[in-house]
């Protein structure tokens, strides 16, 4: 659990979060992300680590055919860092971003001929 310590306008007090908190923003964030899926895992492969230096992400992802791996990656690692840093006080120090595996489409089925065409075909 991390704790920061907030005091608007001279009052006294704590807000605590919660790394489960902390991970959801991260899931909502890689959910905005086009052309991407989670990895199916109990922890949706994401590991968040609070160091002195600020916030450190792992994810693994799953990539979908057709996009640019590298621009995937640099747009995950944008859109967690500004998510998290808007909606907590952490700062985002380092997001690592592991694409698992790719998802091709699905082959497309040939459609099949009529009855008629393929009965005069054999007869010819």
């Amino acid at each position: 659990m991390a704790s920061i310590k907030y005091n608007p306008n001279g009052q006294k007090g704590k807000i605590t979060y919660n790394s489960d908190i902390v991970s959801g923003i991260v899931v909502l964030s890689l959910q905005e992300t086009e052309g991407i899926e989670l990895v199916p895992s109990k922890n949706k492969g994401i590991k968040v680590c609070f160091e002195k230096e600020g916030v450190f992400v792992d994810i693994s992802v799953i990539a979908h055919y057709g996009y640019k791996v590298p621009e995937l990656a640099f747009r995950i690692q944008q859109t967690i860092k500004q998510m998290v840093e808007s909606m907590t006080k952490y700062k985002i120090a380092k997001v690592d971003v592991h694409i698992t595996s790719v998802i091709f489409p699905a082959p497309k089925s040939e459609p099949a001929e009529p009855a008629g065409e393929a009965e005069e075909a054999a007869n010819a």
